[in-house]
């Protein structure tokens, strides 16, 4: 079963990753200055990680393909790995939309 595990940056920030059931990181959110602000994230994303109109399907400049998962607001609130393909990310996105909603939290 996927989890989102809750860590700790060297700078002192949170962080979540979402994992597949794999070990796999298939989200990762953006540092936090709380633990509160990075479970107020988690909660985001299991919120929108169903709607595929969340998700924006991106390029990096090394023409690797990745995406970002949205809130309603247009805010950023995971970001995914690079993919070796479009197919691999937009697989990576149906593995986000499945597994978000129903993940526990796990603290690190």
């Amino acid at each position: 079963m996927a989890k989102f595990v809750i860590s700790v940056r060297k700078n002192g920030e949170y962080q979540f990753n979402l994992k597949a059931s794999n070990g796999e990181i298939i989200l990762t959110s953006e540092g936090y200055t709380t633990k509160a602000a990075c479970l107020n994230g988690v909660e985001s994303v299991k919120k929108n990680a169903a709607e595929e109109k969340r998700y924006e399907k991106l390029e990096a400049k090394n023409g690797k393909p990745y995406f970002n998962l949205k809130a309603t607001n247009g805010q950023v609130i995971g970001q995914s790995q690079m993919y070796a393909s479009e197919r691999n990310r937009d697989n990576g996105i149906a593995s986000v939309m499945r597994n978000a909603p129903a993940a526990e939290v796990v603290e690190e």
